[in-house]
């Protein structure tokens, strides 16, 4: 089973923060997964995300206008 990752942001420094934590909690927890960026702003909004950047996980937001940390996403990943 694939677990797809969305990062949703425009490319700002949280954006790329995000990214990685996502890169590094993947690395560390061994899960098949594909990651995706979002960065147009219409894509963005259509999901009614006004605060970059935002984390979803097959489809469902578990992080909007912050930046989880690596052990958060880890714990979302195995849930």
């Amino acid at each position: 089973m694939v677990v797809k990752i969305e990062i949703l942001g425009t490319g700002c420094a949280k954006c790329k923060s995000l990214a990685k934590n996502v890169e590094k909690a993947v690395q560390e927890t061994g899960i098949n997964v594909e990651i995706v960026k979002v960065d147009n702003i219409k894509d963005i909004m259509n999901r009614g995300v006004m605060m970059t950047p935002a984390l979803y996980l097959d489809g469902e937001a578990k992080a909007v206008g912050r930046v989880p940390s690596v052990e958060e996403i880890k714990r979302l990943l195995k849930a």
